[in-house]
């Protein structure tokens, strides 16, 4: 007879909660203490960028997102409150992205063109962020404390992402590789021939926008759903932007093996894997879409600890020499 044994971080993760729910009890953390928190979230992370998305023109809208790309980001937090209406977070989250044109189901429109462009990309990412969060329901609440109450809020912030795409290359051996695609300069980043288009940073600002909901299932502990949206300031997270430039000057910029990828992996429509290219890229046909950057966004799922305002600890004396309040 097969047992069923629950996974180990599940069981990790409810003990936890347990373990938390019976400290804030007997803690009985308030509203007017309580200035820290900290925690973690969990949940899918999408791409909207250059490649891949569904029909018609392509957008940097969530009708792009293709479900089977999705990962899943992973991440901690600490948020200070100065108000409870009014609190800070430094957060930092790690995933990767995905965009691939083989993911777009064509219907004879404007996305025939991209899903013939046959390019790929992969990127893991790191980022973070400084945001501030307001709760305007606080001013309409009617009790003090945090047992049971329910925050709809709002984020913005500014921060930084760490990413590297990286392009599936068939090598000579007959296998499957994934290659650092910005070395390659696939549309002439650094070269003098293409004096305008200068090599991208791998390290970029960007400006988290989201909203969300917190539940706070005793004083001290919360749990939430969130969505968070990168506005970034590059188009290159896919390394997709611009045209096609001329293949012939990769091996004067190149090292031979270098020249070798870029060449397949800059101009992709038609490729059979062994064979060779049918006919080079045309020199400035439309590659990407230099007119939209690049932008990626999570729903993450989070839980969260309330501790006391230890700069506060003579106030709280105070407080608890005070006889209670029943509304």
């Amino acid at each position: 007879m097969r047992k069923t044994v629950p996974c180990s971080s599940m069981v990790l993760l409810f003990s936890l909660v347990f373990l938390f729910s019976g400290a804030a009890k007997a803690q009985s953390l308030t509203m007017a203490n309580g200035r820290l928190e900290a925690g973690f979230g969990l949940g899918p992370l999408f791409f909207l960028g250059d490649l891949g998305g569904n029909r018609g023109i392509g957008t940097r809208f969530v009708k792009d997102v293709n479900l089977p790309l999705t990962n899943f980001a992973k991440g901690v937090f600490v948020q200070y409150y100065f108000k409870e209406w009014l609190s800070a977070r430094l957060a930092v989250n790690a995933g990767q992205l995905e965009g691939d044109d083989a993911q777009i189901s064509g219907k004879g429109g404007f996305e025939e063109s991209r899903k013939i462009r046959n390019l790929n990309f992969r990127s893991k990412m790191q980022e973070a962020y400084l945001a501030f969060e307001f709760s305007p329901t606080v001013f309409f609440e009617r009790y003090d404390g945090l047992f049971h109450k329910v925050r709809p809020y709002l984020i913005g912030g500014v921060g930084v992402f760490h990413f590297n795409p990286q392009g599936r290359y068939f090598a000579p051996d007959g296998t499957w590789k994934w290659v650092d695609l910005q070395p390659l300069r696939t549309e002439g980043q650094g070269i003098s021939e293409y004096p305008d288009r200068k090599p991208y940073k791998l390290t970029q600002l960007m400006v988290p926008v989201g909203i969300g909901v917190k539940y706070y299932l005793s004083d001290n502990i919360f749990v939430g759903a969130e969505v968070l949206h990168r506005k970034t300031f590059t188009d290159y997270v896919d390394d997709v932007s611009t045209n096609y430039i001329d293949a012939n000057l990769f091996a004067q910029y190149l090292t031979a093996e270098q020249a070798a990828i870029a060449n397949q992996v800059h101009y992709r429509q038609d490729f059979v894997p062994g064979a060779a290219v049918t006919r080079p890229a045309t020199v400035g046909e439309q590659r990407g879409n230099p007119k939209q950057n690049d932008s990626y966004f999570s729903s993450i799922i989070r839980m969260g600890w309330r501790f006391g305002d230890v700069l506060d600890s003579d106030r709280r004396a105070v407080r608890s020499q005070r006889c209670p309040a029943y509304y």
